[in-house]
């Protein structure tokens, strides 16, 4: 029996939601997002998480299902979204996989990397330096010893870069090398989760012209400041003094640079851009190693029907 997954990736600000819930009504899908930052709770504005609205009665999973204080890694994640999976095919349920979080996604697909448990005494390490020099400290130890893993994540994706730096502390290899491992297992498909739970895969990527996604991603930064970002950050703020991983992130912590008196408003709509645009650059980079069939949202709906179509029915 045909168990259906269709995934939906792209750059941040690429149309992944309007076109999930377009699918996901016309072939009574249920969808299950692998954005990370949309797991938590209060963080709806600058992650331009959809409202109930626009959700439309269409199931979401692993949406606002976290608190902030309580962080969620890729591997906690699987163990999640990967039964979830599971029960809705075995309940003859189309899944659309949503969101531009490639690592999470792969972990879904393939399966995690096997990595040593960090020793405690590595952990305090680790958590001492990120407190008082931050993310600086880390992206130079892995530029002098794992320039693989230091070109390959973005600047703001903290929790890895610490954890490349962690397992190089801990056993004194690059954190490259367990992944180019993982990739070597990963060319005989037999390993892969999508192989072991028999799902069919139909990829779906989303892409734009550089310029047209460049106004794109401006007018949804202005959207977002019109929409009470800054309130949602001071709310936020309140509930979380100690700022958790996710208010670290795209949209809130340049909100919180402007609250804290750092760079005036139209300098953190400025650097929300910049991140944006970088963040895109990232996910293009990643994305571009991945197997897919890539649209341009804007003018290619039609033909993105029809794919799905062709994939489901015949």
């Amino acid at each position: 029996m045909k168990r259906p997954i269709i995934i939906i990736s792209g750059p941040t600000s690429s149309g992944k939601t309007g076109l999930s819930i377009h699918l996901a009504k016309k072939h009574q899908a249920e969808i299950i997002n692998f954005d990370s930052l949309l797991f938590y709770q209060g963080l709806d504005i600058g992650t331009a998480k959809p409202s109930s609205l626009e959700m439309d009665n269409i199931p979401h999973h692993f949406v606002s299902f976290r608190s902030p204080a309580n962080p969620l890694n890729a591997h906690s994640f699987i163990e999640l979204a990967i039964p979830k999976i599971n029960e809705l095919l075995d309940n003859s349920k189309t899944v659309i996989l949503v969101g531009g979080s490639g690592f999470y996604l792969q972990a879904i697909i393939k399966g995690m990397y096997q990595s040593k448990k960090t020793d405690p005494k590595i952990l305090k390490r680790s958590e001492n330096l990120y407190e008082t020099e931050g993310i600086a400290s880390f992206l130079t130890i892995l530029k002098e010893n794992d320039i693989e893993s230091y070109e390959r994540y973005h600047a703001n994706d903290h929790y890895r870069i610490r954890r490349a730096v962690e397992y190089f502390w801990l056993t004194g290899l690059k954190f490259s090398q367990a992944r180019s491992l993982k990739d070597k297992e990963n060319q005989n498909q037999e390993n892969w989760n999508s192989e072991k739970f028999n799902w069919d895969l139909l990829h779906l990527h989303l892409d734009l012209p550089k310029e047209q996604h460049l106004k794109i991603i401006e007018k949804r930064t202005q959207k977002m400041i019109d929409s009470g970002l800054i309130q949602e950050v001071q709310g936020l703020l309140k509930k979380f003094p100690n700022i958790p991983k996710p208010l670290q992130s795209i949209g809130y912590k340049e909100t919180i640079d402007y609250l804290n008196g750092k760079v005036s408003l139209e300098q953190c709509i400025e650097r929300i851009n910049i991140s944006t645009r970088q963040l895109a650059k990232s996910q293009r980079t990643w994305f571009n190693k991945v197997d897919k069939l890539t649209f341009n949202p804007l003018e290619q709906r039609d033909k993105i029907d029809l794919k799905v179509d062709e994939f489901l029915y015949e």
